[in-house]
């Protein structure tokens, strides 16, 4: 049990070393040789790379964000897979339950990573688009219906934050009413918040009506960075 154990916990680090490999920070330092941590939001992910170097590179950073969340699952898909083949898995424990709570326990390790990378000092992005590819991956059907509402809020707003914080609120809804898992359900509980949370910057400039729309830049760029 030790063995498994500790396997198991050897996955779930890989997938927040996996979440911490920093897309948009090398992305912007390659291409204009500057720290986008100090530039518009100070954000990482794809948003202040689409303000600051066009929609290229803040499209392969989305893509990029997206499939470490997606590669962070499939791991454990892929773990218990080999582990049945090679009657690896304890008998006390049930690979249907464990697998459950094993892909959201990776789904938040790599969301974690991404926000607190462990190549920035603890930086990073605001973990829409890898929680969008954790959700994929867990099931897709959530995760198309959380990208339609973040797509219908944008093309009314505008605002990508603001369609990314409805998003976050939506995803425990999709998990409920699509009778997913309970450790699917509180994943989206719980990774909603902690979205909503790391938008807390951008909600204070909503209320106050200075949150950039598509194609603006932030307007507090200097004192924010």
């Amino acid at each position: 049990m030790s063995t498994w154990l500790s396997l198991c916990g050897a996955i779930l680090f890989v997938a927040y070393v996996l979440g911490s490999l920093p897309t948009g920070y090398t992305v912007v330092k390659l291409l204009k040789g500057i720290d986008i941590r100090e530039v518009g939001s100070g954000s990482t992910g794809a948003t202040n790379v689409l303000r600051t170097l066009g929609k290229g590179p803040g499209a392969f950073v989305l893509l990029i964000d997206c499939l470490k969340g997606v590669l962070a699952i499939f791991l454990i898909y892929w773990l218990f897979h080999f582990a049945q083949i090679q009657n690896f898995i304890p008998s006390t424990v049930n690979p249907e339950i464990w697998e459950a709570w094993m892909v959201t326990l990776a789904g938040f390790s790599v969301v974690l990573g991404h926000s607190k990378s462990i190549f920035l000092g603890f930086t990073g992005g605001k973990s829409v688009a890898t929680s969008l590819g954790v959700l994929l991956a867990m099931n897709w059907q959530v995760a198309l219906a959380t990208a339609g509402v973040f797509a219908v809020v944008v093309a009314i707003s505008r605002i990508v934050s603001l369609s990314s914080i409805a998003g976050a609120i939506a995803v425990s809804i999709f998990m409920t009413l699509l009778h997913q898992p309970l450790p699917y359900i509180l994943f989206g509980v719980a990774a909603g918040l902690y979205v909503i949370l790391r938008h807390r910057s951008n909600i204070d400039r909503i209320i106050a009506g200075t949150e950039p729309k598509l194609g603006q830049k932030l307007q507090t760029e200097t004192s924010e960075a």
